[in-house]
């Protein structure tokens, strides 16, 4: 039983010990947003990286998640009678959960890994070593410009996402649940609030954050060469992942909690 109780008290203060080194990365990477030499042209560029180049993986995954989920809805609302909550259903569930929650496992499974791997091997070949010797500061010049595009790209990536994932259940309702348009789209925006919206965006702000936050960390900790990278980018995906389904029920929690 000691031994147990010993083994579980180990794994937490790990976890913490973890936790604490995550954070000490961050706050150093975010303190030396206040100081000059900036990178505005790296954050431009992680921007269009994270952003732009995610579109097209997020937008299909978006567009068929609206439709699955008309789908579903109908089949389920229809044992009640209740087929008009369709058009609700879909526009609440894409904007306040789906929408920043699904573009932000896109964007760690797209995004983390490449980040990780990329700063994962500027470190085993020693090149992270060469900038400090040449006196550049890696986490100003690697790691700031990514936490900052991630933080300002995923919300506009995920605006995109609701639109085209509310489409999708347009298109779907419309054209094969039979639904009269111009009622669809009337019931959308009756039923749509700005803290539905709001609240969305505001989780993915932080979802992007936290992706970029652990591909820089792992990959910027990794060891040990081509392994090294493979399991940190690894690392990156699926912590990434997890935390964003859990700061999905925090933050859901602190908006719509009553």
């Amino acid at each position: 039983m000691i031994g147990f109780l010993a083994s579980i008290g180990a794994l937490f203060i790990a976890f913490l010990a973890a936790l604490g080194r995550i954070a000490s990365f961050a706050v150093q990477a975010l303190a030396a947003a206040v100081t000059p030499p900036f990178f505005p042209r790296l954050i431009l560029r992680q921007i269009v990286d994270i952003g732009y180049f995610s579109l097209p993986v997020v937008g299909l995954t978006a567009i068929f998640t609206g439709m699955v989920l008309a789908l579903q809805s109908y089949t389920g609302f229809s044992r009640f009678n209740a087929e008009s909550a369709v058009a609700t259903v879909v526009v609440l569930s894409v904007t306040r959960e789906l929408g920043p929650v699904i573009a932000g496992l896109m964007v760690a499974g797209r995004v983390g890994a490449a980040m990780a791997a990329e700063i994962g091997t500027m470190r085993v070949t020693d090149q992270i070593d060469a900038l400090t010797t040449l006196s550049t500061d890696p986490l100003r010049y690697l790691v700031l410009p990514r936490l900052v595009a991630g933080f300002v790209a995923l919300p506009f990536l995920v605006l995109v996402a609701d639109i085209i994932g509310v489409f999708g259940g347009f298109l779907v309702g419309t054209y094969k649940l039979n639904f009269n348009p111009v009622s669809y789209l009337t019931q959308t925006g009756q039923h749509l609030e700005t803290m539905d919206v709001v609240s969305g965006l505001v989780k993915a702000a932080v979802f992007g954050f936290v992706v970029t936050l652990m591909g820089c960390y792992h990959g910027y900790q990794s060891r040990g060469g081509a392994a090294g990278v493979g399991q940190a980018t690894t690392y990156a995906v699926v912590s990434a992942s997890i935390l964003i389904l859990l700061l999905d029920y925090v933050l859901t929690a602190v908006f719509f909690a009553k």
